[in-house]
């Protein structure tokens, strides 16, 4: 654990600032100390300028941001200029990060030396496959025609497109190729996974609405916390802010959610989580 005036290595996700009292909670976020970092696992906000605007304010405050994409970053506005699908999308957030000093996927890994460390931060851009499929179902178009039969189908259906690749599930394919070289090429030092999405099922059994697992991760990624060191694994996406373990490994989902839900928690909004604690603290 960090003592006390040690800078800290901090966590949180699914900020959605188009919300206003979402957007004020982000105007509060500070640093304990000037040295500390921050992990923003996806889901700041759906459009370019609100994505800058929460990603910009924490670069000036935190010694350095971390970035991952959560889907809502990754999609395509009807009525927002530049029009960008895809890839491009993608690309244009990249940029936007660069040009904010803010790390992402693209980046080389950095490593965490303050308290708790070394530990080398894996920031991680996958998407989804739709194999975390509901009881009962084999197929991707099974498992989303059960979906659309009961009402519950993510908006990515409508706003998040693969261009050019034919499919999110072909995109996913890619990106997790592509990661799996890298890490393939690292050293012993332990990691921080941080992706949108959980890199096994498990955490999406908790979910009011099994349905919605489908978009939520890949089965590709069901060893990488064992197959490589791996100090924590931090996500969002769910907005069911807890700890859980995994052979031996913790999972934390550090979402702020939108505010029809933090408002339900009897101590109000979770905000920055320290990603490095006491070896079996919950």
């Amino acid at each position: 654990m960090p003592r006390q005036g040690e800078s800290k290595l901090l966590a949180i996700s699914d900020l959605h600032v188009g919300y206003a009292e979402n957007r004020a909670i982000v105007q509060e976020l500070k640093p304990a100390t000037p040295g500390d970092w921050l992990l923003v696992a996806g889901d700041v906000g759906e459009r370019l300028a609100d994505i800058a605007w929460a990603l910009e304010l924490l670069a000036g405050r935190f010694e350095r941001v971390v970035w991952v994409p959560g889907n809502h970053e990754l999609w395509s506005p009807p009525d927002e200029s530049p029009d960008l699908r895809g890839t491009a999308r993608y690309e244009h957030l990249v940029g936007m990060c660069r040009d904010l000093g803010v790390l992402t996927p693209e980046d080389a890994y950095p490593v965490w030396e303050g308290a708790g460390g070394p530990v080398r931060i894996v920031p991680l851009f996958l998407l989804y496959d739709y194999t975390f499929r509901p009881a009962g179902h084999h197929t991707k178009e099974s498992a989303l025609a059960y979906a659309h039969s009961t009402g519950v189908v993510c908006t990515d259906e409508y706003l998040l497109h693969p261009d050019p690749y034919p499919s999110r599930e072909a995109w996913c394919e890619a990106r997790v190729e592509l990661t799996e070289r890298r890490l393939a090429g690292l050293d012993d030092v332990p990691l921080v996974f941080v992706n949108h999405y959980p890199l096994v099922r498990e955490p999406t059994d908790i979910l009011r609405y099994p349905q919605f697992a489908q978009w939520c991760g890949t089965t590709a990624t069901r060893e990488w916390h064992t197959r490589h060191p791996t100090a924590a694994m931090i996500y969002g996406h769910l907005h069911i802010p807890r700890v859980t373990w995994y052979d031996g490994v913790r999972f934390e989902e550090v979402s702020l959610g939108y505010p029809r839900e933090w408002r339900r928690r009897p101590d109000g909004p979770m905000l920055l989580r320290d990603v490095i604690v006491e070896e079996g603290r919950q």
